[in-house]
C-alpha cells in the first residue's frame, strides 16, 4: 500500500513538472514589445488609410485638453468620425510621402496647419455639426500667463483692492475707474478680449452675401478696364445695346428694336397714355374679381333658422 502512495506521488512530481515546464514563466508570459520603427510604420499605414477613406478633415487644437476629456469627444464622435493624434513631424512626413505617391497635391495643404499640438477629425459628417459636438465637451480652466483665451474675457465691474496710485494703469487700458473708500473701483463691465469668430460657425446665408460681394467686386473691376468675365459679360452686353441704341436715336439708321423707341421719342403723348392704360388694366381686374366674390357669396344657400321652422330659441 505504502508502495503505490508513493508510486502516485511520484507520479504527481512528474506531472507537476511537464505542467511547469511546459507553462511559460512570468517574463514568457509577457507581451513582445513593439520597436518605435514598428510602431512608426503601423502609425503611418493608419494616417494613409484615413486619408483615402475619409474626403473631410478638421484640424483641431488641443491645447489644455485632458486625457479624460480626449476621450470623451472620441466616444461622442464615434460612427462617423475618427480623432488622430500624433506628432507632427511624424504627421507631416507620412502626408508628404502619401501626396507623392498617390499623386493627390491637396493633401499637402494640411502640412503648413500642422503647428503646435493639434489633431487630426477625420469625418464624413457635416463639419459644422461636428464642431458643434467637439463643442459640447469644453471644461472650464483657470487663465494662466501666455494662455489665450478662447472664449470672450470680460473684467466685471467691482472692487480692485488697489490703491488710487494705480488709476494711471486703468487709464492706459481706456477703463472706467472711480475712487471708493480709499480703493480704485471698476464701474462698468469691459471687455479685455473678444473671441474672433469661427469659420464653421457662418452660415449659408454669410456665404452668399460674401460670395455676391466678391462678384461685385469682380464685376466693378472688369467694367472699369473693359476686361469681359463672366460676371461683367451681361453688363457690357446692356451697354452695348445703350450705345447703339443711343447712335440709331441720333441718326437715321435704325432696327426694329429701335423704332417703337423713336416712335415714342416723336410723339411723347404716348409715354402718358401707355401709363393709364396699364393702371386701367389693373383697376378693372379688381372690380371683376371682386364681383366674382359676391357672386359666390350669393349662390351659397343661407342656413335655416330656428324661427324659419316655427320656433323660437326658448319655446
Amino acid at each position: 500500500m505504502f508502495k503505490s502512495l508513493i508510486c502516485l506521488e511520484k507520479s504527481a512530481v512528474r506531472l507537476g513538472k511537464v505542467f511547469a515546464s511546459s507553462w511559460p514563466s512570468s517574463t514568457q508570459s509577457m507581451a513582445v514589445k513593439t520597436s518605435k520603427a514598428d510602431k512608426k510604420i503601423a502609425y503611418d499605414h493608419k494616417l494613409c488609410q484615413l486619408l483615402d477613406e475619409y474626403t473631410q478633415i478638421l484640424i483641431a487644437a488641443a491645447d489644455n485638453v485632458g486625457s479624460n476629456q480626449l476621450q470623451n469627444i472620441r466616444q461622442g464622435l464615434r460612427g462617423d468620425s475618427i480623432v488622430l493624434m500624433g506628432k507632427n513631424t511624424m504627421m507631416k512626413r507620412s502626408i508628404r510621402i502619401h501626396a507623392e505617391k498617390t499623386g493627390n497635391k491637396a493633401f499637402l495643404n494640411l502640412i503648413p496647419l500642422l503647428v503646435g499640438n493639434v489633431g487630426l477629425i477625420f469625418t464624413k459628417g457635416d463639419l459644422k455639426e461636428v464642431s458643434e459636438e467637439v463643442a459640447k465637451y469644453k471644461v472650464g480652466a483657470p487663465a494662466r500667463v501666455g494662455l489665450v483665451a478662447p472664449v470672450d474675457v470680460v473684467v466685471p465691474p467691482g472692487n480692485t483692492g488697489l490703491d488710487p496710485s494705480q488709476t494711471s494703469f486703468f487709464q492706459v487700458l481706456n477703463i472706467p475707474t472711480k475712487i471708493n473708500k480709499g480703493t480704485v473701483e471698476i464701474i462698468t463691465p469691459c471687455g479685455a478680449y473678444q473671441e474672433s469668430p469661427e469659420v464653421l460657425d457662418l452660415t449659408e446665408d454669410d456665404l452668399i452675401e460674401k460670395f455676391a460681394t466678391g462678384v461685385s467686386l469682380v464685376t466693378s473691376l472688369s467694367l472699369a478696364i473693359s476686361y469681359p468675365t463672366l460676371a461683367s459679360a451681361p453688363h457690357m452686353f446692356i451697354n452695348a445695346y445703350k450705345n447703339v441704341l443711343a447712335i440709331a436715336v441720333a441718326t437715321d439708321y435704325s432696327y426694329p428694336q429701335a423704332d417703337k423707341v423713336k416712335e415714342f421719342l416723336e410723339d411723347p403723348s404716348k409715354f402718358a397714355v401707355a401709363v393709364p392704360v396699364a393702371a386701367a388694366a389693373d383697376s378693372a381686374a379688381a372690380p371683376a374679381a371682386a364681383a366674382a366674390k359676391e357672386e359666390e357669396k350669393k349662390e351659397e344657400p343661407a342656413e335655416e333658422s330656428d324661427d324659419d321652422m316655427g320656433f323660437g330659441l326658448f319655446d
